[in-house]
């Protein structure tokens, strides 16, 4: 069965496939999102540190960290389901790439259900189009921004390696320099068939334009990351998408849904390493 057509499986399966927090006990889940903002914190001591750089007229904004000296950089989306976290519990890998000479951009978006997909993922490329628009002032190398995400944010990442709207920001198509999703969503119809449509309402426009799966001729180039303990949607949407791009699919041995991003605290772990030889770092 391709990744459209479970939504055609029952709501209670789906419900069950893609409630991420099912993957660990709810005291983990608290610890783990509390190690997000822990660990967030001394992003803020390094040079070259920019803090609530508004990007556009939503009023969101984005924190840069060790930028100067024409930096190739890291952006980093949040997950959440498009309605949880924000940029100040995703900067734990600035202190990481900063020794390598990278810099990190975490943007805010506006949370759903306030916003709808469609205006979330505008601001997540209205974010990158202001970093590569501004990158000369920013300290950045715009031929080398890298674009990684977890969960939500590895939609919102992969959204941005897709094809095709890169002219409404005035960007070469080939603005992206690379794209590791972790433990993404790349197609939105199982989604739409479950409690998630709940808060997200996806339309379907959206399902059509914002599912990467269905957008992948011209795609960035990509490596697929996921944690080996996640419910079953995820594994799925993980390797077909991978399978559909020819891109390599990386499994990380005992982390799960969430704190598998936090291997990103540490060169030495695999899902850094991956990150690293992207930029060629």
């Amino acid at each position: 069965m391709d990744i459209a057509a479970e939504a055609a499986l029952p709501r209670a399966t789906l419900d069950a496939d893609y409630t991420a927090r099912d993957c660990t006990s709810a005291e983990d889940f608290a610890r783990i999102i509390s190690d997000y903002a822990r660990l967030s914190l001394p992003a803020r001591d390094l040079p070259g540190t920019t803090l609530n750089l508004r990007y556009d007229d939503s009023g969101e904004g984005m924190d840069l960290f060790n930028a100067g000296e024409n930096r190739p950089c890291v952006m980093f989306i949040h997950g959440g389901y498009w309605r949880a976290l924000s940029k100040e519990h995703s900067a734990f890998m600035a202190p990481m790439l900063a020794p390598h000479g990278i810099a990190t951009m975490v943007p805010d978006y506006t949370l759903a259900p306030k916003a709808n997909l469609t205006e979330i993922t505008r601001q997540m490329r209205a974010a990158f189009a202001h970093l590569w628009h501004n990158a000369e002032d920013l300290g950045i190398d715009r031929t080398r921004i890298a674009i990684s995400g977890s969960s939500a944010g590895g939609h919102l990442a992969a959204t941005l390696a897709m094809p095709g709207w890169h002219r409404d920001f005035d960007l070469p198509e080939t603005a992206v320099h690379a794209a590791m999703p972790i433990s993404g969503l790349f197609e939105l119809a199982p989604l739409a068939a479950s409690h998630i449509q709940d808060w997200m309402q996806f339309t379907d426009a959206e399902l059509e334009t914002l599912s990467p799966l269905r957008h992948i001729p011209g795609t960035a180039r990509s490596h697929v990351a996921l944690a080996a303990v996640e419910t079953p949607g995820f594994p799925r949407q993980s390797a077909a998408y991978a399978k559909a791009l020819g891109a390599p699919l990386t499994a990380i041995p005992g982390r799960n849904h969430f704190d598998v991003i936090l291997d990103l605290c540490d060169d030495q772990t695999t899902l850094s390493r991956v990150l690293l030889g992207l930029l060629g770092a």
